[in-house]
Protein backbone atom coordinates (compact mmCIF):
# COMPACT_ATOMS: atom_id res chain seq x y z
CA UNK A 1 0.00 0.00 0.00
CA UNK A 2 1.36 3.22 -0.89
CA UNK A 3 1.75 6.27 1.82
CA UNK A 4 -0.39 9.40 1.70
CA UNK A 5 1.08 11.98 -0.74
CA UNK A 6 2.45 14.62 1.51
CA UNK A 7 1.15 18.25 2.45
CA UNK A 8 3.56 20.72 4.18
CA UNK A 9 2.35 22.75 6.52
CA UNK A 10 4.94 25.51 7.06
CA UNK A 11 3.92 28.57 4.39
CA UNK A 12 0.47 28.22 5.25
CA UNK A 13 -0.98 31.46 6.32
CA UNK A 14 -3.45 31.56 9.67
CA UNK A 15 -6.45 31.17 7.31
CA UNK A 16 -5.14 28.47 5.33
CA UNK A 17 -4.43 26.20 8.50
CA UNK A 18 -8.04 27.71 10.01
CA UNK A 19 -8.93 25.77 6.99
CA UNK A 20 -7.00 22.63 7.14
CA UNK A 21 -8.18 22.93 11.38
CA UNK A 22 -11.92 22.94 9.98
CA UNK A 23 -11.94 20.28 7.45
CA UNK A 24 -10.65 17.62 9.94
CA UNK A 25 -13.91 18.84 11.82
CA UNK A 26 -11.63 20.99 14.72
CA UNK A 27 -12.84 24.32 15.85
CA UNK A 28 -11.71 27.33 13.98
CA UNK A 29 -9.37 28.43 16.88
CA UNK A 30 -7.12 25.23 16.34
CA UNK A 31 -6.03 27.39 12.99
CA UNK A 32 -4.83 29.75 15.11
CA UNK A 33 -3.44 26.61 17.70
CA UNK A 34 -1.96 25.23 14.45
CA UNK A 35 -0.27 28.88 13.32
CA UNK A 36 2.06 29.25 16.50
CA UNK A 37 3.07 25.53 17.02
CA UNK A 38 4.06 25.79 13.19
CA UNK A 39 5.91 29.92 13.63
CA UNK A 40 6.13 31.05 17.06
CA UNK A 41 7.15 27.90 18.47
CA UNK A 42 9.19 26.65 15.39
CA UNK A 43 8.22 22.83 16.10
CA UNK A 44 9.92 20.35 14.35
CA UNK A 45 7.03 17.88 13.84
CA UNK A 46 3.80 17.56 14.66
CA UNK A 47 4.22 15.57 17.69
CA UNK A 48 6.01 18.57 19.34
CA UNK A 49 2.95 20.55 19.22
CA UNK A 50 1.50 19.97 22.29
CA UNK A 51 -0.90 22.42 22.33
CA UNK A 52 -3.17 20.22 19.29
CA UNK A 53 -4.92 17.29 20.87
CA UNK A 54 -3.07 14.01 20.30
CA UNK A 55 -6.36 12.84 18.02
CA UNK A 56 -5.92 15.72 15.67
CA UNK A 57 -2.26 15.42 15.14
CA UNK A 58 -2.67 12.42 14.43
CA UNK A 59 -5.41 12.65 11.95
CA UNK A 60 -3.25 15.16 10.16
CA UNK A 61 -0.12 12.61 9.92
CA UNK A 62 -2.19 9.51 8.63
CA UNK A 63 -3.40 12.28 6.24
CA UNK A 64 -0.07 13.16 4.96
CA UNK A 65 0.97 16.03 6.18
CA UNK A 66 4.12 17.40 7.96
CA UNK A 67 5.50 20.57 9.37
CA UNK A 68 8.17 21.25 6.25
CA UNK A 69 11.45 22.12 8.29
CA UNK A 70 13.76 20.95 5.52
CA UNK A 71 16.50 18.03 6.19
CA UNK A 72 20.16 19.42 7.60
CA UNK A 73 22.32 17.57 5.12
CA UNK A 74 25.68 18.86 6.54
CA UNK A 75 27.15 21.83 8.16
CA UNK A 76 30.34 23.48 7.27
CA UNK A 77 32.18 25.39 10.32
CA UNK A 78 34.19 28.26 9.69
CA UNK A 79 37.36 29.74 11.62
CA UNK A 80 35.14 33.10 12.28
CA UNK A 81 32.24 31.31 13.94
CA UNK A 82 30.30 31.62 10.81
CA UNK A 83 28.58 27.82 9.15
CA UNK A 84 26.93 26.83 5.81
CA UNK A 85 23.82 24.40 6.23
CA UNK A 86 23.17 22.52 3.27
CA UNK A 87 19.51 22.22 3.77
CA UNK A 88 17.65 19.52 1.73
CA UNK A 89 13.97 19.62 0.80
CA UNK A 90 11.07 16.93 0.41
CA UNK A 91 12.00 16.72 -3.31
CA UNK A 92 15.69 15.98 -3.18
CA UNK A 93 16.60 20.03 -4.40
CA UNK A 94 18.67 21.55 -1.89
CA UNK A 95 20.01 25.57 -0.77
CA UNK A 96 22.31 26.79 1.41
CA UNK A 97 22.06 29.24 4.23
CA UNK A 98 24.87 30.81 6.24
CA UNK A 99 24.76 31.78 9.87
CA UNK A 100 26.74 34.86 11.01
CA UNK A 101 26.96 35.23 14.68
CA UNK A 102 28.25 39.16 14.98
CA UNK A 103 29.39 41.62 17.90
CA UNK A 104 30.35 40.73 21.28
CA UNK A 105 27.92 40.70 24.33
CA UNK A 106 27.55 43.80 26.38
CA UNK A 107 26.04 46.19 24.19
CA UNK A 108 21.85 46.08 23.71
CA UNK A 109 20.26 46.24 20.38
CA UNK A 110 19.71 50.20 20.16
CA UNK A 111 23.53 50.15 21.17
CA UNK A 112 23.12 51.30 25.13
CA UNK A 113 25.03 49.00 27.34
CA UNK A 114 23.39 45.84 27.82
CA UNK A 115 22.76 45.02 32.17
CA UNK A 116 24.18 42.13 33.53
CA UNK A 117 20.79 40.41 33.39
CA UNK A 118 20.92 41.03 29.78
CA UNK A 119 24.56 40.31 29.36
CA UNK A 120 23.71 36.21 29.48
CA UNK A 121 21.21 35.92 27.36
CA UNK A 122 21.77 38.31 24.67
CA UNK A 123 23.33 37.08 21.76
CA UNK A 124 23.35 38.98 17.69
CA UNK A 125 23.35 37.10 14.52
CA UNK A 126 22.43 37.53 10.89
CA UNK A 127 21.08 34.62 8.45
CA UNK A 128 21.53 34.62 4.76
CA UNK A 129 18.65 33.30 3.16
CA UNK A 130 18.31 31.74 -0.35
CA UNK A 131 15.06 32.30 -2.34
CA UNK A 132 15.61 29.89 -5.47
CA UNK A 133 17.37 26.63 -6.19
CA UNK A 134 20.07 28.63 -8.26
CA UNK A 135 19.74 31.64 -10.28
CA UNK A 136 19.40 32.71 -13.41
CA UNK A 137 20.72 36.12 -12.66
CA UNK A 138 24.37 35.11 -14.29
CA UNK A 139 26.47 37.53 -12.79
CA UNK A 140 30.03 36.78 -13.46
CA UNK A 141 31.53 37.31 -10.45
CA UNK A 142 28.94 34.55 -8.50
CA UNK A 143 29.67 31.53 -8.04
CA UNK A 144 25.58 30.13 -7.61
CA UNK A 145 25.39 31.77 -11.46
CA UNK A 146 27.53 28.33 -11.91
CA UNK A 147 24.23 26.33 -11.14
CA UNK A 148 21.60 28.15 -13.34
CA UNK A 149 18.30 28.40 -12.45
CA UNK A 150 16.47 24.91 -11.04
CA UNK A 151 13.44 26.10 -9.71
CA UNK A 152 11.64 28.94 -6.81
CA UNK A 153 11.47 28.16 -3.65
CA UNK A 154 7.94 27.96 -2.01
CA UNK A 155 7.13 30.45 1.07
CA UNK A 156 7.55 27.31 3.74
CA UNK A 157 10.60 26.30 2.35
CA UNK A 158 11.83 29.92 2.46
CA UNK A 159 11.16 29.68 6.24
CA UNK A 160 12.32 26.64 6.79
CA UNK A 161 15.40 27.29 6.10
CA UNK A 162 15.20 29.92 8.84
CA UNK A 163 13.70 28.02 11.08
CA UNK A 164 16.29 24.90 10.76
CA UNK A 165 18.61 27.29 11.66
CA UNK A 166 17.41 29.07 14.44
CA UNK A 167 15.97 26.15 15.89
CA UNK A 168 19.96 24.76 15.28
CA UNK A 169 21.36 27.60 17.60
CA UNK A 170 18.44 27.63 20.33
CA UNK A 171 17.61 30.79 19.61
CA UNK A 172 14.90 33.08 21.78
CA UNK A 173 13.75 35.73 19.20
CA UNK A 174 12.04 37.51 22.24
CA UNK A 175 15.86 38.18 23.58
CA UNK A 176 18.38 37.75 20.98
CA UNK A 177 18.54 40.14 17.76
CA UNK A 178 18.57 38.14 14.78
CA UNK A 179 18.91 39.72 11.46
CA UNK A 180 17.49 38.10 8.08
CA UNK A 181 19.28 38.98 4.49
CA UNK A 182 17.76 37.93 1.46
CA UNK A 183 21.07 37.73 -0.08
CA UNK A 184 21.36 33.83 -0.58
CA UNK A 185 21.03 31.70 -3.63
CA UNK A 186 18.62 33.05 -6.07
CA UNK A 187 17.08 36.69 -7.28
CA UNK A 188 14.35 37.46 -4.53
CA UNK A 189 12.10 40.04 -6.88
CA UNK A 190 11.90 36.83 -9.69
CA UNK A 191 9.81 34.80 -7.11
CA UNK A 192 8.51 37.46 -5.57
CA UNK A 193 5.29 36.11 -3.98
CA UNK A 194 6.54 33.23 -2.25
CA UNK A 195 9.35 35.94 -1.24
CA UNK A 196 6.71 38.18 0.31
CA UNK A 197 4.21 35.25 1.90
CA UNK A 198 7.29 34.21 3.71
CA UNK A 199 8.25 37.94 4.93
CA UNK A 200 4.85 37.80 6.09
CA UNK A 201 4.66 34.65 8.03
CA UNK A 202 8.60 35.36 9.49
CA UNK A 203 6.88 38.79 10.82
CA UNK A 204 3.54 38.19 11.95
CA UNK A 205 4.03 34.35 13.36
CA UNK A 206 7.78 33.89 13.99
CA UNK A 207 7.64 37.06 15.48
CA UNK A 208 11.33 38.91 13.21
CA UNK A 209 10.26 42.68 13.60
CA UNK A 210 10.76 43.84 9.60
CA UNK A 211 13.55 46.69 10.14
CA UNK A 212 15.61 43.55 11.18
CA UNK A 213 14.82 42.30 7.43
CA UNK A 214 16.74 43.49 4.38
CA UNK A 215 16.55 41.91 0.97
CA UNK A 216 19.13 42.15 -2.37
CA UNK A 217 17.95 42.78 -5.51
CA UNK A 218 19.81 42.52 -8.82
CA UNK A 219 17.36 45.69 -10.08
CA UNK A 220 13.89 43.93 -11.04
CA UNK A 221 12.27 47.47 -12.06
CA UNK A 222 8.88 46.44 -12.16
CA UNK A 223 9.35 44.66 -8.80
CA UNK A 224 10.93 47.83 -7.13
CA UNK A 225 7.84 49.68 -8.22
CA UNK A 226 5.78 46.62 -6.68
CA UNK A 227 7.78 46.33 -3.31
CA UNK A 228 7.52 50.46 -2.72
CA UNK A 229 3.63 49.93 -2.07
CA UNK A 230 4.06 46.69 -0.23
CA UNK A 231 2.00 47.32 3.38
CA UNK A 232 4.48 45.39 5.37
CA UNK A 233 8.37 44.96 3.96
CA UNK A 234 12.33 44.63 4.66
CA UNK A 235 14.58 47.48 3.86
CA UNK A 236 15.93 47.51 -0.06
CA UNK A 237 19.52 47.32 -1.06
CA UNK A 238 20.39 47.14 -4.53
CA UNK A 239 23.55 45.05 -6.16
CA UNK A 240 24.92 47.58 -7.97
CA UNK A 241 28.22 46.60 -9.18
CA UNK A 242 29.50 49.00 -11.50
CA UNK A 243 29.47 53.04 -11.93
CA UNK A 244 28.35 52.90 -15.91
CA UNK A 245 26.74 50.61 -18.20
CA UNK A 246 29.14 49.18 -20.04
CA UNK A 247 31.16 47.69 -17.15
CA UNK A 248 27.47 46.72 -15.44
CA UNK A 249 26.76 45.13 -18.73
CA UNK A 250 30.00 43.07 -18.51
CA UNK A 251 29.30 41.41 -15.17
CA UNK A 252 25.68 41.52 -14.61
CA UNK A 253 23.84 40.91 -17.86
CA UNK A 254 20.76 41.61 -16.79
CA UNK A 255 21.89 45.75 -17.15
CA UNK A 256 21.01 44.98 -20.94
CA UNK A 257 17.10 44.91 -19.58
CA UNK A 258 17.62 47.40 -17.01
CA UNK A 259 20.32 49.63 -16.95
CA UNK A 260 21.26 52.24 -14.19
CA UNK A 261 19.45 54.44 -15.00
CA UNK A 262 16.02 52.38 -14.80
CA UNK A 263 16.94 51.05 -11.98
CA UNK A 264 18.22 54.64 -10.17
CA UNK A 265 15.00 55.89 -11.48
CA UNK A 266 12.70 53.35 -9.56
CA UNK A 267 14.88 53.82 -6.42
CA UNK A 268 14.72 57.41 -6.83
CA UNK A 269 10.75 56.83 -6.61
CA UNK A 270 10.96 54.42 -3.56
CA UNK A 271 8.62 55.83 -0.35
CA UNK A 272 11.62 55.66 1.66
CA UNK A 273 10.30 55.22 5.53
CA UNK A 274 11.50 58.07 8.30
CA UNK A 275 15.80 57.78 8.31
CA UNK A 276 15.85 54.35 6.33
CA UNK A 277 18.17 54.36 3.30
CA UNK A 278 18.74 52.35 0.60
CA UNK A 279 21.78 50.25 0.53
CA UNK A 280 23.85 49.70 -2.61
CA UNK A 281 25.76 46.45 -2.74
CA UNK A 282 29.19 47.41 -4.90
CA UNK A 283 31.20 44.18 -5.36
CA UNK A 284 34.71 45.55 -6.23
CA UNK A 285 36.70 43.77 -8.94
CA UNK A 286 40.11 44.42 -9.33
CA UNK A 287 41.19 46.53 -12.92
CA UNK A 288 37.25 46.41 -13.54
CA UNK A 289 35.44 48.65 -11.72
CA UNK A 290 37.01 49.36 -8.63
CA UNK A 291 39.38 52.61 -10.32
CA UNK A 292 39.14 56.03 -8.49
CA UNK A 293 37.35 56.90 -11.61
CA UNK A 294 34.87 54.39 -10.84
CA UNK A 295 34.60 55.56 -7.34
CA UNK A 296 33.72 59.52 -8.52
CA UNK A 297 31.06 58.34 -10.98
CA UNK A 298 29.87 56.24 -8.51
CA UNK A 299 29.34 59.73 -6.84
CA UNK A 300 27.40 61.14 -9.74
CA UNK A 301 24.90 58.46 -9.96
CA UNK A 302 24.28 58.58 -6.24
CA UNK A 303 23.53 62.32 -5.88
CA UNK A 304 20.60 62.98 -4.29
CA UNK A 305 19.51 59.37 -3.23
CA UNK A 306 19.42 59.13 0.47
CA UNK A 307 21.70 55.82 0.37
CA UNK A 308 24.48 54.32 2.26
CA UNK A 309 27.43 51.81 -0.01
CA UNK A 310 28.34 48.44 1.08
CA UNK A 311 31.63 47.72 -0.62
CA UNK A 312 32.62 44.16 -1.10
CA UNK A 313 35.95 43.15 -2.13
CA UNK A 314 35.09 40.00 -4.61
CA UNK A 315 35.65 36.50 -2.69
CA UNK A 316 37.02 34.28 -5.01
CA UNK A 317 36.14 30.75 -5.84
CA UNK A 318 36.69 28.15 -8.65
CA UNK A 319 35.28 29.45 -12.29
CA UNK A 320 35.36 33.01 -11.25
CA UNK A 321 37.74 34.64 -13.61
CA UNK A 322 37.95 37.99 -11.78
CA UNK A 323 40.36 39.01 -9.01
CA UNK A 324 40.56 40.19 -5.55
CA UNK A 325 41.32 43.87 -5.58
CA UNK A 326 44.40 45.22 -2.99
CA UNK A 327 42.92 46.63 0.40
CA UNK A 328 44.51 49.77 -0.71
CA UNK A 329 42.42 49.92 -3.97
CA UNK A 330 39.11 49.15 -1.27
CA UNK A 331 40.18 51.72 0.94
CA UNK A 332 40.75 54.82 -1.47
CA UNK A 333 37.18 53.96 -3.34
CA UNK A 334 35.90 54.03 0.33
CA UNK A 335 37.32 57.33 0.81
CA UNK A 336 36.18 59.05 -2.17
CA UNK A 337 32.27 58.06 -1.34
CA UNK A 338 32.47 59.56 2.07
CA UNK A 339 34.46 62.98 1.08
CA UNK A 340 31.25 63.20 -0.90
CA UNK A 341 29.18 62.59 1.71
CA UNK A 342 27.89 59.12 1.00
CA UNK A 343 27.89 56.57 3.66
CA UNK A 344 29.78 53.82 2.84
CA UNK A 345 31.41 50.65 4.26
CA UNK A 346 33.42 47.87 3.71
CA UNK A 347 31.85 44.59 4.13
CA UNK A 348 33.76 42.17 6.48
CA UNK A 349 34.19 38.59 4.30
CA UNK A 350 32.23 36.09 6.93
CA UNK A 351 32.92 32.07 5.97
CA UNK A 352 35.24 33.03 2.97
CA UNK A 353 37.48 29.93 4.18
CA UNK A 354 34.30 27.41 3.70
CA UNK A 355 33.02 29.00 0.63
CA UNK A 356 30.38 30.97 2.65
CA UNK A 357 31.02 34.71 2.00
CA UNK A 358 29.47 36.56 -0.45
CA UNK A 359 28.64 35.71 -3.97
CA UNK A 360 30.28 31.78 -2.97
CA UNK A 361 26.89 29.64 -2.46
CA UNK A 362 27.01 27.42 -4.95
CA UNK A 363 26.24 23.75 -3.49
CA UNK A 364 28.76 21.98 -0.47
CA UNK A 365 29.17 18.87 -2.44
CA UNK A 366 29.86 20.90 -5.52
CA UNK A 367 33.01 22.82 -4.06
CA UNK A 368 35.92 21.25 -2.61
CA UNK A 369 36.66 22.62 1.24
CA UNK A 370 40.18 21.72 2.74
Amino acid sequence: MSSPKQFELLGLSLQQLTDVATSFGQPSYRGRQLFEALYRQRVASLDEASTLPKAFRTQLGTSGYTVGIPREEKVYRSTDGTERFLSVFSDGQSVETVWMPEGDLGESGDGSEAGEEELRDYRRATICVSSQVGCAVNCQFCMTAQLGIIRNLTAGEIVGQIHLVLNRHSVDIEKERINLVFMGQGEPFLNYDSFMQAVRLLHEGTGIPLSRMTVSTSGIVPRIEQFGKEPMRPKLAISLNASNDTVREQVMPLNRKWNIEAVLDAVRDFPLRSKERVTFEYVLLDGVNDSEANARELVRLLRGIRCKVNLIALNPGPGIEFGMPSDERVGRFKEILEDAEIPAFVRKPRGRDIYAACGQLKKAELVEIA
